[in-house]
């Protein structure tokens, strides 16, 4: 009896430690759940997803997904600029190394048919009351006239045939390709906002201005109550509609916060396009480039050099005086003029037409030196920081029909935007003014002595007839903008994508059109696999 007791107190003994064990782990378990826990802040230990209210955060949210059209680009660095004989001495791209952040752009050039359906949306919105917005949307027509050529057939028919449906839009300026850009944010974003029941089907379709439906996403984003005219609350989805305890029901809002809205679409700035052309992914290997590309494609030929199509040409381009396409029965580029965007291969990252085809506008102000002491990241010339219009109760001020004018809107593609106005000077460690288009580069910062007083924008300027001289001969200023890319136009040597060219933003051509881009909120790669190494 004794020794069976003394067993059991052994035993009890025994187990005593292993029950403070558990003890301790389950105590440690509960203590690290409430400092990290997989919906608590690590900061406080506050909930982060509580129906009764409180912070909420989006540890859900996936990445970013592409817009319609794009194609995803992993940033990286590369060498800007010309790696081949510069034999038009023009000498604005030499080279110059550079990073580039992930971004999307679009597969193809924005083609008549995309610019048609914008064209469609401004007549529904603008041509009753604001029919000067409308045609200041419509591209030129009249560049396809050759005052030595037959050419009458295209100005007719080149924008809204069929037949050329899938054609690059041309004569566009600059301003009406940003202008598309902005349009095609708001209605990406809008049709999300749909799609996830913030807004009700149907409510995205305007018949005109007075409606008061039209969408603007930075006016949603800023003040959300007041989008669509107002009338946010009565096109609200029912997955949109909360009631409270009282009762009363309350419109849900799509945040920043949330990450449903993309970012805007706009023009590829300078150094994005030069990149995306390039695709240099097919010449790597590791974390080195192994050689160097003159094209969108590897090689130093503008033929096909793979079995299945050898010596077929990979762009559309001028060949020689006369040629634009070959001889009947053999033609090996396009159509004589512009072809199908998708008419020859696409480069390595999935793009068609970055070298023939048409040119394209980019984002930068043109000026014959890139600055990579001042920058070399991001690098980009035209930054002109705006800020919103609050009024005295603290609301973004909007333009709309009441307070709209063709000089308020000029060229603009909404009658309810947000009013603006320039960031003005600040005393600050990276700007200090809002307009830095001419940074280092014309402004008082950039001349030898940066206290004389005078016009520091007449750097290129030719002397004035004021100044007893000449008239002024340059084009580079602060509205001359840069585009990229050999056209249908031209001879091979502008395939390479370090190729710059430049006219003010106000001129049209018959080969000069543009595509979009978006910049990539999150890390440089959007694919959580692991590389091989």
């Amino acid at each position: 009896m004794r020794k069976h007791i003394y067993n059991m107190k052994k035993y009890n003994l025994f187990r005593f430690p292993l029950f403070l064990l558990t003890i301790l782990i389950i105590t440690g378990c509960n203590r690290n759940s409430m400092k990290s826990g997989k919906d608590s802040s690590q900061a406080t230990g506050w909930s982060m997803k509580s129906k009764d209210g409180g912070f909420q955060s989006k540890k859900a949210f996936k990445g970013q997904p592409a817009g319609p059209g794009l194609v995803f680009v992993e940033g990286g660095t590369f060498t800007k600029g010309n790696v081949k004989d510069n034999v038009m001495h023009d000498w604005n791209n030499t080279p110059t190394q550079q990073y580039v952040r992930s971004f999307f752009i679009d597969e193809t050039e924005v083609t008549n048919e995309m610019y048609g359906e914008y064209l469609y949306w401004m007549e529904e919105i603008f041509s009753e009351n604001f029919p000067e917005i409308y045609k200041a949307a419509l591209p030129d027509t009249l560049v396809w006239r050759n005052p030595l050529g037959f050419n009458e057939d295209m100005v007719n028919n080149y924008l809204r045939h069929p037949a050329f449906q899938n054609h690059p839009v041309v004569g566009v300026k600059w301003q009406q390709a940003v202008n598309f850009a902005k349009w095609r944010t708001d209605r990406v974003n809008e049709i999300i906002l749909e799609s996830k029941g913030y807004i009700r089907p149907g409510a995205k379709m305007p018949d005109s201005i007075t409606d008061g439906y039209t969408f603007n996403t930075e006016q949603y984003l800023k003040d959300p109550e007041n989008a669509y005219g107002g009338k946010m609350n009565s096109l609200a989805g029912d997955k949109a509609k909360e009631t409270n305890e009282e009762g009363e029901e309350k419109v849900k809002y799509s945040t920043r916060a949330d990450g449903d809205l993309l970012p805007e679409y706009r023009l590829p700035t300078e150094t994005e396009w030069e990149y995306a052309a390039l695709a240099l992914s097919e010449i790597s290997k590791d974390n080195v480039y192994r050689g160097k590309k003159k094209f969108p494609w590897d090689g130093d030929y503008t033929r096909s050099g793979k079995k299945k199509n050898v010596g077929d040409q990979l762009a559309n381009f001028k060949l020689s005086d006369g040629d634009y396409g070959g001889i009947a029965g053999w033609s090996e580029t396009g159509s004589g003029i512009t072809t199908n965007v998708r008419a020859y291969p696409p480069n390595d990252f999935g793009l068609y037409g970055m070298a023939g085809n048409i040119a394209e506008w980019v984002a930068d102000v043109y000026r014959p030196i890139i600055d990579e002491d001042a920058n070399d990241f991001n690098y980009y010339r035209g930054n002109q920081y705006k800020q919103a219009v609050i009024d005295e109760n603290g609301k973004t001020v909007t333009i709309d029909e009441e307070n709209a004018s063709y000089n308020a809107l000029p060229g603009s593609l909404l009658e309810e935007v947000l009013s603006t106005e320039d960031v003005t000077k600040q005393q600050r460690v990276n700007y200090s003014t809002g307009d830095n288009r001419d940074f280092n580069d014309g402004d008082r910062g950039s001349v030898r002595d940066f206290q004389i007083e005078g016009d520091y924008s007449r750097m290129y300027n030719a002397p004035s007839e004021e100044d007893g001289g000449e008239e002024r001969t340059t084009l580079i200023n602060d509205e001359a903008r840069v585009f990229k890319g050999g056209s249908w136009l031209d001879r091979a040597y502008y395939l390479d994508p370090a190729q710059r060219r430049y006219l003010p933003g106000n001129m049209t051509t018959n080969f000069i059109g543009f595509r979009c881009a978006m910049s990539y909120l999150g890390d440089t790669r959007n694919s959580t696999k692991p590389r091989k190494r």
